[in-house]
């Protein structure tokens, strides 16, 4: 497979990552950095939903660049401390042999507790009522937010499974995450999560009364924007990937904070399989750091949530 058209190997010196996603290429990006003395380019490339495509790209470019993000995938999820694989999307990267390879999985365990932290003296979660709609893939952020003492609503069986049933204690979510987990992650992971042309297309209806009742909706961006009605007004966004696009359809649908857990480089906040590939690539380790290490790295970058006023 050929790269994408004018696509250039990082200048000597850089170092290079690149997410290679199942998602939109409409949302690619490539941006430049300099992490503790150290310059990056960062890059991503969606494939559209095309898996074959995302196949080819991960075996071109294995060996050519520092680190590999996985993007609109999750190669497996950390639940209560264990560790689910996603069978379908093992196959995905099994052709990457020499490159580190990380989904995000380890930096938003840690991460996203860190940002819940540090928007305490903002948010006063034990007065926020909080729309979860994904929680498994960020279980982190979950206990952190029961841990601060917010009243919660993870919508993993509402939004996933298309079941009125809201989940309202982190006990309950630990109980069905062990239960369903190492059944979901054997079936195909575009059957409960936006991929391709699905992320640019809206299921309004589903969950709506939930949407009505939060003061804060967290979690993936495209799965907030993917069951949310028209009238988001007075509605805080806790989330990370975002784009121009994504801020004016905030702004359109009445949002009154955007809050992003990764900063915004350029034009864009990357996902956490990027920030975790470069923190890895910052490393010289070839595999995914421990939590210590991670939050070792945001506190020396100073990495903070980032709060926009809409």
């Amino acid at each position: 497979m050929t790269l994408p058209t004018g696509w250039q190997p990082a200048p000597p010196g850089y170092k290079h990552v690149v997410s290679v996603s199942l998602g939109s290429s409409k949302r690619d990006a490539r941006e430049e950095i300099t992490v503790l003395g150290q310059p990056f380019i960062l890059e991503r490339l969606g494939t559209d939903g095309d898996s074959k495509k995302m196949m080819e790209l991960f075996a071109r470019l294995d060996g050519q660049v520092d680190a590999f993000g996985l993007g609109g995938a999750d190669l497996a999820v950390v639940a209560d401390g264990k560790r689910y694989v996603f069978s379908n999307v093992r196959k995905l990267v099994s052709g990457v042999h020499q490159t580190p390879l990380l989904d995000g999985s380890g930096l938003k365990n840690t991460l996203e507790r860190e940002a819940i932290r540090q928007l305490e003296p903002l948010l006063h979660w034990k007065t926020q009522k909080v729309l979860m709609v994904s929680a498994v893939d960020r279980f982190g952020m979950a206990e952190a937010l029961s841990d601060a003492g917010a009243d919660v609503v993870y919508g993993d069986v509402i939004f996933g499974l298309s079941v009125n049933y809201p989940i309202r204690s982190i006990g309950a979510l630990r109980r069905i995450a062990s239960a369903v987990l190492p059944v979901v992650t054997k079936l195909p992971q575009d059957w409960f999560y936006p991929t391709g042309k699905k992320q640019e297309t809206s299921v309004p209806g589903k969950g709506t009364r939930y949407y009505q009742w939060a003061d804060v909706l967290a979690g993936d961006t495209h799965y907030v924007k993917r069951y949310a009605p028209e009238d988001l007004r007075g509605k805080t966004i806790l989330t990370q990937t975002i784009t121009a696009p994504d801020r004016d359809w905030m702004e359109q649908h009445g949002v009154s904070r955007l809050i992003t857990t990764t900063p915004r480089i350029g034009s864009r906040n990357f996902a956490t399989n990027v920030m975790e590939a470069m923190f890895v690539a910052l490393s010289g380790k070839r595999e995914a750091l421990s939590e210590a290490e991670y939050l070792d790295l945001i506190r020396q970058v100073d990495f903070k949530p980032q709060v926009n006023e809409l």
